[in-house]
């Protein structure tokens, strides 16, 4: 009865300005600008654009990337049942056929694609380790927001199973976890193109940061400008400009 008193309230909300509806619940998920600024730092090369979302939520990088890029290969993986349903409507109200969202665990990947690879592999995932933070009371928000069910090592670990020779691989994440999730990257063969940090205000240090890194490609990393939320009023287009 719980859980279908919660889905009574789910909330219809504008995508930020990207022309799409996005079905939420403040019992269950609420995307962040995480999401948003990660499907704005995926660049699609020419011929590349075969694309599996991770830990996605009610699909916004899914959205946002068919917004930019129009009907691409996009398919998405949520675990949580009560989650993945809000990715269901949120495609539903938007009459949205061409992305495919799957309700099953990242590490059935290659079980579940078999030998089919994938150019771009993003994913935003649970940021937090089980041993040193709290963890949420709601087990749905315990689940998405901590390593409960999907550590970092082993989310890197089956990317590299289902993504191309010299695929890509975007991720975001909290700063306080950027040496590790090098030296993770590293032990799977991806080498580091790009990084990025975000700041809430000039004055405050980083506290997210943005990585791209290919499969089986070798380190030359380029340090963007870093993002200043403060400073934005929109997020589109934003590492273009």
């Amino acid at each position: 009865m719980e859980i279908e008193k919660s889905m009574s309230l789910i909330e219809i909300n504008d995508l930020f300005d990207y022309g799409y509806s996005i079905c939420q619940n403040s019992d269950y998920f609420k995307f962040s600008i995480d999401s948003v600024l990660l499907a704005e730092f995926v660049e699609l090369k020419k011929g590349k654009s075969k694309v599996l979302d991770l830990c996605s939520g009610n699909a916004p990088i899914p959205l946002i990337l068919h917004k930019k890029y129009g009907k691409i290969d996009i398919t998405a993986i949520e675990l949580q049942k009560e989650i993945y349903s809000l990715a269901i409507k949120s495609l539903e109200i938007n009459k949205i056929n061409s992305i495919k969202v799957l309700n099953d665990d990242v590490q059935n990947v290659k079980s579940i694609f078999k030998n089919e690879k994938f150019d771009v592999v993003t994913c935003n995932p649970p940021y937090f380790k089980v041993n040193n933070s709290y963890i949420n009371e709601n087990p749905i928000k315990a689940i998405a927001r901590h390593e409960l069910r999907l550590s970092l090592d082993s989310l890197i670990e089956n990317v590299s199973k289902i993504i191309q020779n010299q695929g890509y691989f975007y991720m975001v994440h909290h700063t306080t976890r950027l040496a590790e999730i090098i030296d993770t990257l590293h032990k799977y063969n991806f080498g580091i193109k790009r990084l990025v940090f975000i700041h809430d205000d000039k004055d405050t240090p980083a506290s997210l940061f943005l990585v791209e890194s290919m499969f089986n490609g070798k380190d030359f990393v380029k340090v963007l400008a870093p993002v200043i939320l403060k400073d934005n009023l929109t997020y589109k287009n934003i590492f273009k400009r």
